[in-house]
């Protein structure tokens, strides 16, 4: 690899620390061959501090005086690429199993809660309310709401303005355009999603490896393409603590290339392609 002049480069040294700090700060597993696209990353952070080499942003991110830095740097490491409605089988089989306890549940008047772990800008969380609502309008008068959460402050920003470009909009379906979208009313070609798709997902900060601090258990639960950039030790501390935060009937779903191994002993059960049930409480798991 050749240095480009005039570029900060990232050695082998500086990229260990960086790698180890990001992997203690998020849980996410950055290989030696991730070296480039680190470097690639982070040259932005550099002139945002005026920093001249990442040794010197080495050691400020590592010091006492990098805290909020530190927060900047996970947010320029992370992949942040959604879209509308992808893997629209685990959407098909939330409104099979979850629509008949819903409608028992608003019998009831009881809340309705489902999470959207590493959200990205918020396409994922609109979209389950966007094909709940479809197949159940009453739930839009119900006590049902979308958590929606990711570690990038930044994203999490646009997700609540729900603002989104015509390229971003592209996966949905021109009767999705006119029910759950506005025109964002100025000249630019943006659409923004109705107020009542915004009352009912709502947004936050949170490190997956960090308290979770929800004190109540979801019906069902997004974390797609989220655990594969976390190494093995750190999704087997995850897995109970989604069991715990799941309810009995509730379904929990992963990205198409991620699985659980061994899922029964996280009181898991498969049921289809990356999507998983409850089967029993683990014990110890985490609450």
């Amino acid at each position: 690899m050749r240095q480009i002049p005039g570029q900060p480069w990232l050695d082998d040294r500086q990229f260990h620390m960086i790698a180890s700090l990001a992997h203690r700060e998020s849980g996410i597993k950055l290989a030696r061959e991730k070296k480039l696209m680190v470097q690639s990353r982070l040259r932005h952070r550099l002139r945002a501090l005026k920093l001249g080499t990442f040794s010197d942003y080495a050691d400020h991110v590592l010091s006492q005086d990098g805290a909020e830095e530190r927060r900047f740097m996970i947010s320029a490491l992370t992949t942040n690429v959604s879209h509308f409605f992808r893997e629209a089988q685990h959407f098909e089989l939330m409104s099979e199993r979850l629509i008949p306890v819903f409608r028992k549940r608003m019998d009831r008047n009881e809340r309705i809660r489902i999470w959207s772990a590493g959200c990205s800008n918020g396409q994922e969380p609109y979209s389950i309310a966007m094909h709940l609502l479809r197949q159940e309008p009453a739930l839009a008068s119900a006590d049902f709401r979308i958590l929606g959460t990711d570690i990038d402050p930044h994203v999490i920003r646009q997700a609540k303005t729900g603002r989104y470009t015509s390229s971003q909009l592209a996966g949905l379906a021109q009767a999705d355009l006119e029910q759950f979208t506005v025109a964002s009313g100025d000249s630019q070609p943006h659409r923004h999603m109705t107020e009542v798709l915004k009352k009912i997902v709502l947004f936050k900060e949170l490190n997956l490896i960090s308290d979770w601090p929800m004190r109540f258990t979801f019906d069902a639960i997004f974390c797609r393409n989220v655990v594969i950039y976390f190494d093995q030790v750190t999704q087997t501390q995850l897995w109970p603590k989604f069991s715990s935060a799941l309810a009995p009937s509730g379904l929990f779903f992963l990205g198409h290339s991620e699985r659980i191994l061994s899922p029964d002993s996280y009181g898991f059960r498969s049921v289809g392609p990356t999507a998983y049930s409850k089967c029993c409480e683990v014990s110890g798991a985490a609450r």
